[in-house]
């Protein structure tokens, strides 16, 4: 069974920096490519970061410079640290694997 488990989201004044963690079971993690994504309210789905199996990433350009997603096979787990917040960037984070997803983290920028 596939599980996949957010953790590390919080409140932070802007300008901050928050780390956020994926770990994901019942996947052939060394395979696999891991998504971030985040939906605010009243907002689409915004895909965030992206890391192929091999290591390869991708950023929306809204945080490109600001944000880095990297993995740990060892550990199974993604981690997205994200930097130089901004409140626009409030939101529920999820991490995915394919159609699975967790529950997400909310990450709230705020003075």
């Amino acid at each position: 069974q596939v599980q996949v488990v957010e953790s590390g989201g919080g409140l932070v004044q802007p300008g901050g920096s928050l780390t956020l963690s994926c770990a994901a079971s019942g996947i052939d993690f060394r395979r696999a490519g891991l998504d971030w994504y985040r939906q605010a309210p009243g907002k689409q789905r915004e895909s965030v970061a992206s890391i192929t199996r091999d290591g390869s990433t991708y950023y929306t350009d809204s945080v490109k410079g600001r944000f880095t997603i990297s993995r740990d096979n060892a550990k199974n787990t993604v981690v997205l640290q994200m930097n130089s917040l901004k409140p626009e960037d409030t939101a529920v984070y999820y991490c995915s694997y394919g159609l699975n997803r967790g529950r997400g983290t909310q990450v709230t920028v705020s003075s």
